[in-house]
């Protein structure tokens, strides 16, 4: 066992992490979990310590996708179980980017099913992480997330305080090589992240608020390369929700269109669970044919989804 190996199974999380996001964590579940047993057992087989470190790190960073393809999946429970083991071997590894980038898988997920604290609690522990390891770019990925848990709370002043430390953060990062786990996070998806808080308090406090995340939400879509399609998708919900809040509902039946057919073509729950929110928001405008259109597409794929999970 050497570092040819680890670099081979390095290689191949980062095939299966471009199919988890081009095609949902449906379309490799199945494959990252079957490689965790011959993985971990490698472990069993190294005795150089830089070696050692490394594949720990490769093993740990395995578990994380499988902790975030189950997410995903809406199979939280297991999800939390492998983000668990990916933990302890990112510890074992003494890899705090990875401890950081972990943790913050964690929070998301507590933020998707509204545990709103526990998400800010791991967000927390990751950022002691971050700044153990001296990561900005994991801090501004931290920063981000904690403006959403802010905004979700209806903490104004929170949300744009941890969105203004993310571009700080982010803009001292640009210059470094990113983690593997945490490239995905660049120029695009901060963007993204700036117009789904933005979105979140026109949902929660006031729709005003929405108006300003729509540039930054347009310039998301833009920015997203072909291989980011469930990115794209989540980011086209926001911008067809912001759109159906403040009565836009000609434009948000246009985006809305392409988000439930990106939706529909991934295999990804956790998209479709989304779709909700855009689908309350047109539910406002009850007798507006527009407003009916959306929520009709967004039944109609809920009710005749015939995904294999």
């Amino acid at each position: 066992m050497g570092l040819a190996d680890v670099r081979r199974l390095e290689d191949v999380v980062a095939e299966l992490r471009a199919l988890d996001y081009r095609y949902g964590g449906g379309s490799c579940r199945v494959a990252v979990e079957s490689r965790l047993p011959a993985a971990t057992a490698l472990l069993d087989g190294v005795t150089k310590t830089f070696v050692l470190a490394r594949l720990y790190t490769a093993v740990a960073d395995l578990y994380n996708l499988a902790g975030w393809t189950n997410f995903d999946q809406d199979r939280p429970a297991a999800a939390l179980a492998a983000f668990a083991r990916a933990l302890e071997l990112a510890v074992e590894a003494g890899n705090d980017d990875l401890q950081a980038n972990i943790r913050y898988r964690v929070g998301r997920l507590h933020l998707h099913y509204g545990a709103v604290d526990a998400a800010l609690a791991e967000f927390a522990r990751g950022r002691e992480a971050a700044l153990l390891a001296g990561s900005k770019l994991a801090q501004a990925i931290l920063s981000a997330n904690q403006a959403w848990a802010h905004a979700k709370k209806g903490d104004v002043t929170g949300a744009l305080a941890y969105l203004r430390r993310a571009r700080e953060e982010f803009a001292d990062a640009e210059w470094r090589e990113p983690s593997p786990w945490a490239a995905f996070f660049g120029r695009t998806d901060l963007a993204a992240m700036i117009g789904t808080v933005h979105g979140e308090l026109a949902q929660v406090v006031d729709v005003r608020h929405g108006r300003d995340g729509i540039p930054a939400l347009t310039e998301a879509i833009a920015g997203y390369r072909r291989g980011m399609t469930r990115s794209r998708s989540l980011t086209l919900i926001w911008l067809a929700t912001v759109h159906a809040l403040d009565g836009d509902l000609d434009v948000a039946v246009t985006v809305g269109e392409e988000a439930v057919e990106l939706a529909g073509a991934l295999r990804s729950p956790r998209v479709r669970q989304r779709l909700q929110s855009l689908s309350a928001a047109a539910r406002r405008f009850g007798g507006n044919a527009d407003a009916g259109a959306i929520v009709d597409r967004i039944d109609h794929l809920r009710h005749s989804s015939t995904i294999i999970e």
